[in-house]
């Protein structure tokens, strides 16, 4: 299944896409592309523009010089050009692609959608399905199926847009007897701490909530913990293994975008100061949440540990998780003894063991 003529292994890496996090995506593209074995693979770009357009790139046999190089065109006919590459082997020839690895972070790359259409497309990707994909995005179906795990988890309040219109009132007073001030305030479906607020009062609840449904139609509130964060990178399909845990030090009140993307101050503590048995129990736990949203490919989990009482309380998982100078997973992974372009060969192996058992699957009905 090799396509090129000097049987590399064909890679598309897709990156940017219409959401919140397109720079971040391309930032996490960059460093992904750069970071490939070129005796090993050939890269194809395909480039989504914040208007949701397409444009495939030429065969990279070299690191890109710079982000910009990154920045194609985009309009009706490269899409039309960009899509025809992905779907090609469906037209009864051999595509020219191996494998799919999607750098979409936020919606539509990171929330099931780019991964239903590679399914249509009937060619192998890099990370997890698409129900993994979308629990994973939704942070409300994500701590459902968390509390179904018997993962503990802070107290949290959700409503949509149309809710919130109707009930404002009736919905602040209830947040403030449940989880009380200060609060944090997030859209439902995002990533990177894009649109989040810590509200301290119920002027600045209001505003939060505003804010928050500029990037979703869902908002969920937290209440706040004092707690360390720890971060639990995960590899694997049915089987998966767990990093060592990191702490996050942030460089700001909480672990915000500018603390993640642009300052660079905040502090990665690899491996965190925990024992040996806080450690296990935290890796465990992520293992839980790995299942819990039937995982595949790659997750990092985010956890809380609270500082009155040492209580392990799950906060998140992230399937599509940055691959930027700054991000946890793979300097966890680099921690626990796996180098990146040894990762990045293990991301693209577990895709192509994934596909390979689906497409051993009988899809005709009755047969035996």
């Amino acid at each position: 299944m090799v396509h090129s003529k000097d049987n590399k292994m064909t890679v598309g890496v897709v990156y940017g896409g219409k959401s919140g996090e397109h720079e971040v995506s391309l930032q996490t593209a960059f460093a992904v592309i750069s970071a490939f074995d070129f005796d090993k693979y050939e890269i194809i770009p395909f480039f989504i523009s914040k208007q949701g357009s397409w444009a495939k790139g030429g065969r990279l046999t070299a690191p890109p010089a710079s982000i910009d190089e990154l920045k194609l065109g985009g309009n009706a006919e490269e899409t039309r050009d960009a899509l025809n590459t992905v779907f090609g082997q469906l037209y009864g020839t051999e595509g020219e692609l191996d494998v799919m690895f999607p750098l979409l972070h936020g919606t539509n790359g990171e929330d099931g959608t780019i991964q239903g259409l590679f399914e249509m497309a009937d060619i192998p990707y890099v990370g997890a399905g698409v129900l993994p994909s979308a629990a994973g995005m939704d942070k409300v179906v994500m701590k459902k199926l968390f509390a179904q795990a018997g993962l503990a988890q802070c107290e949290f309040a959700y409503f949509n847009h149309v809710q919130w219109k109707r009930a404002s009132h009736d919905l602040i007073v209830g947040m403030e007897d449940q989880l009380g001030y200060p609060m944090f305030v997030k859209p439902a479906n995002l990533g990177s701490s894009v649109g989040i607020s810590k509200a301290r009062n119920r002027d600045e609840l209001v505003q939060a909530v505003e804010f928050a449904f500029r990037y979703d139609i869902k908002v969920i509130v937290e209440e706040f913990v004092d707690a360390r964060e720890v971060e639990v990178s995960v590899l694997g399909n049915e089987e998966a293994i767990a990093s060592v845990p990191g702490e996050i030090v942030s460089s700001s009140e909480y672990y915000d975008y500018a603390a993640k993307y642009i300052d660079g101050q905040s502090q990665m503590l690899i491996p965190a100061p925990l024992d040996e048995e806080e450690a296990d129990r935290v890796r465990e736990a992520a293992l839980q949440a790995f299942r819990a949203i039937e995982g595949n490919g790659i997750t990092r989990a985010d956890f809380f540990i609270r500082r009155s009482d040492g209580a392990l309380l799950i906060n998140e998982v992230n399937t599509m998780p940055g691959f930027t100078p700054f991000s946890m997973y793979p300097l966890l992974w680099r921690e626990t003894g796996v180098s990146y372009k040894a990762l990045l060969d293990r991301m693209i192996e577990l895709a192509l063991e994934r596909y390979a058992q689906k497409q051993a699957l009988n899809y005709e009905n009755g047969n035996r």
